[in-house]
C-alpha cells in the first residue's frame, strides 16, 4: 500500500512539473512571438502610411495596445492553464484514493475543500466513493472476526472428537455407559462440524446462483412439517414448547433451497429460545403470495442489528457462547432473494419474528 501511495505521489509530482515547464514555455513563446508581431505589424503601417513611427504619441497609443494584448494573452493562458489543472489535480485525488482502496486501506474517504467539490457531480461521485469504503471496511471487518470465529468454532468440535476417541481406545476401564455418552459426544460433534460445513458450501453455491432452478409444486406444510422434526433432539433437548400453526399449503418453488431456509430459521430460533421457551412456527397463505412466520421467545432484536442479521459473517450473539457462525442468515436471504420473496427480523413482544413472504408461483 505504502509503494502504491508513493507512486501515485510521484507522478502527481511529475505531472505538475511537466505542466508548470509547459507554461513556462507557453508564456515565452507568446510573448516573443506577440512582440515580433508587433514590430511586422508596426513597419507594415508605417509603409502604408497608416502609422507614423517618428510621432511619439501615436507610437505610444499602439504600443500601449500591443502592451495590452500581450498581457490579455499571458493572463488568458494563466486562467486557462489554473481552471484546467483543477479538474485534473481532483481526477489525481480519486485515483490516488482508488489505489490505496486496491492496497486493503478500506479507512479511506474522499473530501474536496475547494469550491470544485461544491459541484453536485462532484458531490455524488464522493458521497458514492464514501459509501463504497465503508461497506467494504464493515464487510472486512465481519469477514476478519468471521475467520477467528469460524476457526475456533471448527477447532472445538474436532478437539473433542480426537479427546473421546482417544479415551474409547485406550481407557479399557470404561463402562458401557460411559462408552455410550463419549459415542454420543463424538456423534454430536460430528453433525455440528458437518452443519458448519454445509452451511459454508451453502453460501458458496447461492452465491453464485442468479437465476432459479430445480422448481416444483409441492407440499409447503409438509416440508415445515419435516424440517421441525429433524431438529427435534435440539428443541426437546432445551424443553421448548413448540407451536405449528398452519393449513395444508402448497407452493411452486424451489424445495431443496426451501428446506434450506426453513432449517437455518428454525435452528436459529432454537438456538437463541430460553430454557423452557417457545418456538412457534406459522403459515398463512394469500391471494397471491404464501407468509411463513418462525418466532422464539426470550430474544431482544434491537433495531439497528436486524438488518445486519442477514449479513455474511454476521453473529448476534457477539460473546459467541452459542454455536454458529453468522452464516446461516446469509443463505435464508440470498435463497429468499432467488424465489424473488423478502424476509424481515421484527420484534414482537417477548418474541424474535423471522417473516419470510414467497409468491405462490414462479
Amino acid at each position: 500500500m505504502a509503494k502504491s501511495t508513493k507512486r501515485s505521489k510521484a507522478r502527481i509530482r511529475n505531472h505538475r512539473m511537466g505542466m508548470t515547464l509547459l507554461l513556462s514555455g507557453i508564456v515565452f513563446i507568446t510573448l516573443v512571438v506577440t512582440m515580433v508581431a508587433a514590430d511586422a505589424i508596426a513597419v507594415f503601417l508605417a509603409k502604408h502610411g497608416i502609422l507614423n513611427l517618428r510621432d511619439t504619441s501615436e507610437w505610444s497609443v499602439f504600443r500601449i495596445g500591443v502592451d495590452i494584448a500581450i498581457i490579455s494573452v499571458i493572463v488568458g493562458t494563466l486562467l486557462v492553464f489554473t481552471l484546467g489543472r483543477l479538474p485534473l489535480i481532483s481526477v489525481n485525488k480519486v485515483i490516488n484514493a482508488m489505489n490505496r482502496v486496491a492496497d486493503g486501506d478500506f479507512s479511506t474517504r474522499l473530501q474536496f475543500r475547494s469550491v470544485f467539490g461544491r459541484l453536485p457531480a462532484v458531490n455524488e461521485v464522493t458521497d458514492s466513493f464514501n459509501r463504497m469504503t465503508e461497506e467494504l471496511e464493515k464487510t472486512e471487518t465481519l469477514r476478519e472476526d468471521f475467520v477467528n470465529n469460524f476457526s475456533h468454532e471448527f477447532k472445538t468440535p474436532i478437539v473433542s472428537i480426537a479427546g473421546f476417541a482417544k479415551l474409547l481406545k485406550n481407557d479399557r476401564e470404561l463402562n458401557e455407559e460411559q462408552r455410550s455418552e463419549y459415542l454420543s459426544i463424538i456423534e454430536e460433534e460430528s453433525l455440528r462440524l458437518s452443519a458448519m460445513a454445509t452451511n459454508v458450501l451453502s453460501l458458496t453455491r447461492i452465491e453464485n446462483q442468479t437465476i432459479l432452478t430445480g422448481v416444483s409444486t409441492y407440499n409447503l406444510s409438509e416440508q415445515l412439517r419435516r424440517s421441525l422434526l429433524l431438529l427435534e433432539d435440539r428443541w426437546e433437548k432445551k424443553r421448548l414448547d413448540v407451536r405449528p400453526e398452519f393449513d395444508e399449503i402448497t407452493i411452486e418453488a424451489s424445495e431443496e433451497l426451501l428446506e434450506q431456509v426453513w432449517i437455518n430459521l428454525l435452528d436459529n430460533a432454537v438456538k437463541f429460545a430460553p430454557e423452557g421457551g417457545i418456538l412457534a412456527i406459522e403459515a398463512r397463505e394469500e391471494a397471491d403470495r404464501i407468509v411463513v412466520k418462525v418466532k422464539n421467545s426470550g430474544s431482544r432484536l434491537p433495531e439497528e442489528e436486524r438488518e445486519l442479521l442477514f449479513h455474511k459473517f454476521y453473529q448476534a450473539d457477539h460473546s459467541h457462547a452459542s454455536a454458529g457462525n453468522g452464516v446461516g442468515l446469509a443463505v435464508v436471504k440470498k435463497a429468499v432473494q432467488l424465489h424473488k420473496g423478502t424476509v424481515e427480523a421484527e420484534q414482537e413482544g417477548d418474541f424474535a419474528v423471522f417473516t419470510v413472504t414467497l409468491p405462490k408461483k414462479h
